[in-house]
């Protein structure tokens, strides 16, 4: 007979008021001409103007004056081209400059969806069973731009969802660019990405065997003023957005998780991050760090990425290298396995492999682990977030696509002390879109990044069609016994 799933009535839907004030910029030719009509505007009319402007949007961003000068900085150098004095210019009028090249982003008005579950750092003042998480999600936007966007779930002792209200606000945080970086595995990254072999040739002969931001730009500069040729200076751009790919990003302490997005910031991740697959690492000294391994997208090519925190404030993000960070679905088991890192990936885009490591950020070498065996996955088939440990192994929920492009949950179970050996997996789905759940931007989908066990469960957070999200459960012993135990018909 079938496990039991039991469905949680909560769902959790994409939200067009959840806005983000961002730069907008058509150009030099157009932001000079609207520098040009602000600045014949009296004093008087420039606070007319600007006045109701902030009173407005005060509401909707929490420090709306920070936002419109941050975006007027980014356009003043063209008062130069007007032969006009920064000094000449009022602070009303800074703002009212700033508000013609700001927009409001909507960053889950399409979707919002794909979540993965990571226990909070704080689990203080809770009750016994009780237990607070963190979930991500995919959320999508205008264009099919995706983001990481968060909520805090609190779990009480029978095991029912509740979903903490978003607050007022959403924040993007603020990015530093102060990476460093190995100069064989930053060239071998931009070989990935299709840049020249004579550019990366050329940069291997000018770069020391570990550079900064500053001495990569300097060194891209002096090339393109020395011999100016667009194409060549398209690859030496393309040079930078990688080299953008690597940052820190902070977000404030007075904002609540639900508050933060992690927006794209480089060009390689411009058309959006997809699918962050949260999980809890616990080094063998005992320390924590969370990391999330996801996608990013620039419209051609992907790249999977590395992304850690200690509190959810801070975040290190950068590529993976190596032959085994290829393609999607890479997912780190939560601690080391005899001695080495481990991931899971799907680098032929499907079949599951797994590849160990000494270097968190270099994958070499994939194995095959699964490959398709039933009809509902004879597509492809995939994880759905990092590994959970259990008293009989490694519980992979796994994702599969079979006829109709129908996608649906699966498990296994892989050995704890070589989980290059499956013990066991379902021979029939364990999740799969019902009426309700069908309809969405991509019908027929159910799809999780990560899952986590509470009080003898297995709670799946999943999204819904690729519209929204929602939970489900199922008796933790129940499915194991059903992955070693496959079911037999007469």
């Amino acid at each position: 007979m079938r496990l039991a799933i039991e469905r949680k009535s909560v769902k959790v839907y994409p939200d067009p008021k959840r806005v983000i004030a961002r730069f907008f910029f058509n150009g030099e030719e157009r932001g000079k001409q609207v520098i040009s009509q602000v600045l014949k505007l009296t004093d008087q009319q420039v606070f007319s103007i600007i006045s109701p402007i902030l009173q407005d949007f005060s509401k909707r961003h929490r420090s709306i004056t920070k936002l419109l000068l941050k975006n007027y900085d980014k356009v003043k150098f063209l008062l130069k081209t007007l032969e006009k004095d920064e000094s000449e210019i009022s602070h009303y009028t800074k703002l009212l400059l700033g508000s013609y090249f700001t927009h409001e982003y909507s960053i889950e008005s399409a979707a919002f969806f794909n979540p993965s579950a990571i226990e909070d750092p704080n689990q203080t003042e809770l009750e016994d069973g009780e237990r607070r998480l963190i979930i991500s999600f995919r959320a999508v936007g205008e264009g099919h731009i995706s983001s990481i966007a968060f909520r805090r779930v609190l779990i009480d002792r029978h095991n029912n969802i509740h979903v903490i209200p978003s607050g007022n606000y959403i924040d993007e945080a603020e990015v530093v660019q102060n990476a460093t970086y190995n100069k064989e595995l930053f060239l071998e990254k931009a070989l990935v990405s299709r840049i020249d072999t004579s550019i990366v040739a050329e940069l291997n002969a000018t770069l020391t065997d570990s550079f900064d931001y500053l001495t990569l730009r300097r060194i891209i500069m002096e090339s393109q003023q020395q011999e100016p040729d667009p194409l060549k200076d398209a690859d030496l751009e393309r040079v930078l957005w990688l080299s953008d790919s690597y940052y820190q990003i902070t977000f404030s302490m007075d904002t609540d998780i639900s508050d933060r997005v992690i927006f794209p910031i480089s060009e390689f991740e411009r058309k959006g991050i997809e699918d962050a697959r949260f999980v809890k690492f616990i080094d063998d000294d005992g320390s924590i760090m969370y990391y999330a391994t996801y996608t990013a997208y620039d419209g051609v090519l992907i790249m999977p990425k590395l992304l850690k925190t200690k509190d959810f404030y801070s975040f290190d993000i950068g590529p993976l290298f190596g032959a085994g960070a290829q393609n999607k679905n890479l997912a780190l088991f939560p601690r080391k396995i005899n001695g080495k890192y481990a991931m899971l990936s799907r680098i032929d885009g499907y079949n599951n492999y797994i590849m160990y490591s000494d270097n968190i950020n270099v994958w070499e070498n994939p194995v095959m682990l699964q490959t398709l065996k039933y009809s509902w996955e004879f597509i492809q088939v995939g994880n759905c977030g990092s590994p959970i440990e259990t008293k009989d192994g490694w519980l992979v929920i796994t994702h599969a696509v079979g006829p109709m492009r129908r996608y649906c949950l699966g498990a296994c179970l892989l050995d704890i002390h070589d989980p290059s050996i499956e013990l066991g997996r379902l021979d029939e789905s364990l999740l799969i879109a019902n009426p309700e759940e069908r309809e969405g931007y991509v019908p027929n989908v159910v799809y999780s990044c990560g899952s986590i066990i509470n009080n003898g469960e297995l709670i799946i957070p999943y999204g819904l069609s690729d519209y929204c999200s929602s939970f489900a459960t199922v008796n933790l012993d129940a499915l194991l016994h059903r992955i070693l135990t496959p079911f037999k018909t007469n």
